[in-house]
């Protein structure tokens, strides 16, 4: 059994997070690979390390003496290493760090600092091996991974190791010999690899929340968390704005059959939530639910009316066209006999909206084009909706029963998901309405 382990900033912001991972890791023979993040915040008011380098770098580049700023960065690591009473000569990686600064060192290798410390102290802390990202994480020159050669490298350090190792989480290298950043929260790209790369038994990606939540808690209080999630479901709730785990994340652990577990630092002995390609113990009966409800503002919905659109499906090609012409991306589209609905992003299609009114009424004459703005989409996500009729009804009667309006409705064949459109005033109530009626809390 093998457990490859990514820990976020949050679980790393001072000495006795620190202590804190330690106690999980050691808690389980199997847990023999960690990926770390750079600290994160230790309390409302404070910074994450990566913002604190990103400033240094802006300091750099504008003339601006970075030193006190470089030596707050320094003065967090100390705070981290006495506090855990480990002998690591923090001043000497500091020393390399300015003098790296002094003969030009860019961006991307500044910010690295942050999870490349991380990773040193966290190794010497457990006794484990350092790996280092730069050597064994390798970008294409589109930046996407070169897997194969990724996968190879950290078989080689693994084995090549005492079977323990600690790897900075957010970089990697480029084709000719560079340090580059992958996208914020890069970390979890990171751990998936490795686990990917190593065959590992399971992905345990840990951070500050009790699992996936059923909705957002900024809008619902106390969400439940998801026990079990299946990746298509995943991918649906994060696609309708959920935050979750980086996108990018997800693929090389899913390819490889390995499921993911989400786990709460502060709760390590809960269960979280897991994440697989399929549940086969799973029944098809007892009692339904939702799996997660999400949503985003900020939608356009254009309607376009025209008689007989069932015999004349060429004028729907040639609407399409007009949205493309004007790169405008198709979030949803429904028709019925005498006419359809597009549904785009407002940010996306705020400056071609007059343009794209112009070009659909020259094509189905004037007024037979109208704008609704304002429009929010949620999404109701569940595996189990192929099982239970009634669901639409569900909904539409629950946001009926709470005066909230639907705009627009839209079910997939492959029934993982109803998506609704509702007023953005509506968008937190309708929300809760559906999480309460979904989990029978209301």
């Amino acid at each position: 059994m093998l457990k490859v382990l990514k820990f976020g900033g949050s679980s790393l912001a001072s000495a006795d997070r620190f202590r804190e991972v330690k106690n999980i890791v050691l808690a389980d023979p199997a847990r023999n690979a960690v990926v770390v993040s750079a600290p994160g915040k230790r309390f409302s008011g404070d910074n994450k390390i990566t913002d604190l380098l990103y400033l240094c770098y802006a300091h750099i580049q504008y003339g601006v003496d970075y030193t006190n700023m470089l030596l707050l960065i320094k003065e967090r690591y100390k705070e981290i290493v006495d506090g855990l009473g480990i002998s690591f000569d923090i001043e000497s990686e500091f020393d390399e760090i300015d003098n790296a600064i002094s003969m030009g060192a860019p961006q991307d290798y500044l910010v690295s600092r942050g999870e490349y410390l991380s990773a040193k102290i966290m190794a010497a802390y457990l006794d484990y091996d350092f790996v280092d990202s730069y050597s064994h994480v390798f970008f294409n020159y589109d930046r996407s991974i070169d897997r194969e050669k990724t996968y190879e490298a950290f078989k080689l350090a693994f084995n090549a190791s005492g079977g323990k190792i600690v790897v900075p989480g957010f970089f990697g290298t480029m084709p000719d010999g560079s340090l580059a950043l992958m996208s914020r929260g890069g970390s979890d790209i990171t751990g998936a690899l490795l686990a990917a790369a190593l065959e590992a038994d399971v992905y345990e990606n840990w951070t500050d929340v009790p699992g996936i939540l059923m909705a957002d808690p900024s809008i619902v209080k106390d969400p439940y968390p998801i026990p079990r999630i299946r990746y298509d479901e995943l991918r649906e709730l994060t696609y309708m704005g959920a935050k979750v785990l980086h996108e990018a994340s997800v693929q090389p652990v899913r390819d490889a059959g390995i499921p993911v577990v989400i786990k709460d630092t502060q709760d390590p002995d809960a269960p979280g939530t897991v994440i697989s390609e399929h549940f086969p113990d799973e029944e098809k009966g007892g009692e339904f639910y939702i799996t997660g409800i999400a949503g985003r503002k900020g939608f356009t919905v254009i309607e376009v009316h025209y008689g007989d659109l069932a015999h004349n499906i060429d004028v729907l090609r040639s609407a399409l066209k007009i949205l493309q012409s004007n790169g405008a991306a198709l979030e949803q589209l429904s028709s019925g006999v005498d006419g359809f609905t597009f549904l785009l992003k407002s940010d996306e299609v705020r400056q071609q909206i007059y343009s794209i009114v112009s070009g659909l009424e020259e094509l189905f004459g004037q007024g037979s084009v109208s704008v609704t703005e304002h429009v929010s989409l949620i999404a109701c996500v569940s595996r189990m909706m192929v099982y239970r009729s009634g669901i639409s009804g569900s909904i539409f009667s629950a946001l009926g029963d709470n005066s909230v309006n639907i705009r627009t409705i839209s079910q997939g064949a492959s029934e993982l998901n109803i998506t609704i459109g509702v007023d953005d005033a509506d968008f937190n109530k309708a929300v809760q309405v559906l999480y309460d009626k979904f989990t029978k809390r209301g």
